[in-house]
């Protein structure tokens, strides 16, 4: 058993990853306190989102541990990482575009539907009293927090990209998750975009209501450095630093492989 510090919610422990001998993570270990928002960043192809699809189970790697919790979820489904309470957003926006933002964000609270299929059918009792629980869930918590009463019942593949991501946003929070991986939530987005994309990432985690630990992996520096309390620096699958954001920009090693030498980045911390 690898040795977990107290309030630590997720522990990757010497994880090593490779595809057809190419070595996508090499021996990277990180813990991620409960509450906290832990950032991954590097360059283009260092592993990062090798990582999250190892944590979340789409990937098991050959090699090390990931306990989520104190249990260990290596060799767990990703289905069954979603029950424990790991939910997350993909790089390249995942969301089924012929349907409405409201179905598709209901498709999100799958696991906490307990009804069988006959009770489904005749839509009575336990079918109904869940339909209609999950119904104001969402409208209440979900849809208010990001602001997107407006487009409901909108078809998603009608919406603009910046929405859309804001809908697979809502999808993941339907899940209710305990800790929330968003991959590159920032990419594609204008800079109003960009604000208010943070602002809702800071909400859910701050917010008492929510209190999500959240792991992101983004290339917009400002956002990072802005709401992150830790952050791991990859770079060729290796980790090379880790830290609070001070600490990663005092970094020299850190700044010859990802930040630039010269490149001064100004952290205006909540």
């Amino acid at each position: 058993m690898p040795d977990v510090d107290d309030g630590v919610q997720l522990h990757v422990d010497n994880i090593n990853m490779a595809f057809g001998g190419v070595a996508a993570l090499r021996g990277v270990s990180i813990q991620v306190q409960q509450g906290e928002i832990f950032s991954i960043i590097g360059p283009n192809g260092a592993g990062k989102t090798v990582m999250l699809n190892c944590i979340s189970g789409l990937y098991r790697p050959q090699r090390g541990r990931i306990l989520f919790e104190g249990k260990d979820i290596t060799k767990l489904r990703p289905y069954e990482r979603a029950k424990l309470g790991i939910s997350r957003s993909f790089q390249k926006i995942e969301l089924f575009r012929g349907m409405t933002v409201l179905d598709n964000i209901r498709l999100g609270r799958h696991i906490h539907m307990h009804s069988n299929f006959l009770q489904g059918g005749i839509y009575l009792g336990r079918a109904q009293r869940e339909e209609l629980a999950n119904r104001e869930f969402i409208e209440r918590e979900i849809i208010d927090l990001l602001e997107i009463a407006h487009i409901r019942n909108k078809v998603v593949g009608m919406l603009p990209y910046g929405l859309q991501k804001r809908v697979e946003l809502a999808r993941a929070l339907a899940l209710q998750p305990k800790m929330l991986l968003l991959d590159e939530p920032m990419a594609g987005l204008n800079l109003e975009e960009v604000e208010d994309m943070a602002r809702f990432i800071l909400d859910v985690n701050e917010d008492k209501r929510w209190q999500i630990t959240c792991i992101l992996v983004e290339h917009d520096m400002g956002v990072v450095m802005d709401i992150s309390n830790h952050v791991a620096v990859l770079n060729f699958g290796e980790k090379i630093g880790e830290g609070t954001p001070e600490e990663i920009q005092r970094d020299e090693r850190v700044h010859n492989a990802y930040l630039g030498e010269k490149e001064d980045l100004y952290v205006t911390r909540r």
